[in-house]
C-alpha cells in the first residue's frame, strides 16, 4: 500500500516540476537587430527609347483573326473541317455566348462525358453530356439525345449552334 502513494507522490511532485518556469536571461529580449552594412550599387545605365511604332524585334500582327476554312455564318461548317480536338482539351469550364457557364468532365455518362451548363437559356439549359465526334463537339441532354454541335475555331473557342438554331460561341 505504502508504494502505491508513493508512486502517486512521486507522480504528482514530477507533473508539477513540468509546470515550473524557467529562467532565462531578458536583457537582450527588446534589443534591435544589427545595422545591416552597406553594399555596392553597379552602375545605372540611361539611354533614349525608340520611338513608338519604330522598328521592333516582334512580328507584325495578322491582317485577320477570322478562323481559315468553312466559315459560315461564324460557325465552322459541318464539311469545311474545324481545327483538331481533342477531349482533354476541352475539359473544364467555358463561357457560352459571354453570358453563362458550361462545365465539361471526364466522367463516364452513358456514351459520352458529363457536362452541364449554369444560367444559360433555351436547349443548353438541358445538357447533361458531351462528346467528340471527329472535329465536332456533340452536346447532349440528360437522355443521351444530341441537343447541338461545336466546332474549334481557335485554340480556346467553339462555335456551332443547338438543334432550333440558337448560336453557341464557347470560349474562354
Amino acid at each position: 500500500m505504502q508504494l502505491r502513494y508513493a508512486m502517486t507522490g512521486m507522480a504528482v511532485v514530477l507533473s508539477l516540476a513540468g509546470c515550473q518556469r524557467t529562467a532565462y536571461n531578458d536583457t537582450n529580449y527588446n534589443a534591435a537587430p544589427a545595422p545591416l552594412t552597406a553594399q555596392p550599387v553597379p552602375q545605372v545605365q540611361g539611354g533614349q527609347l525608340p520611338p513608338p511604332g519604330g522598328s521592333s524585334q516582334f512580328p507584325a500582327a495578322p491582317a485577320s483573326t477570322a478562323p481559315m476554312g468553312g466559315v459560315q455564318g461564324g460557325a465552322m461548317a459541318p464539311n469545311g473541317g474545324g481545327l483538331d480536338v481533342t477531349k482533354e482539351s476541352l475539359v473544364g469550364s467555358w463561357r457560352v455566348n459571354g453570358s453563362c457557364d458550361m462545365f465539361l468532365t471526364l466522367t463516364n455518362l452513358g456514351s459520352g462525358s458529363r457536362g452541364g451548363t449554369r444560367g444559360c437559356v433555351g436547349e443548353l439549359t438541358a445538357m447533361g453530356s458531351w462528346e467528340v465526334s471527329g472535329k465536332q463537339v456533340l452536346l447532349k441532354d440528360r437522355n443521351g439525345n444530341q441537343i447541338g454541335s461545336v466546332y474549334k475555331t481557335a485554340d480556346n473557342a467553339f462555335s456551332g449552334q443547338t438543334n432550333s438554331g440558337q448560336p453557341i460561341a464557347l470560349s474562354r
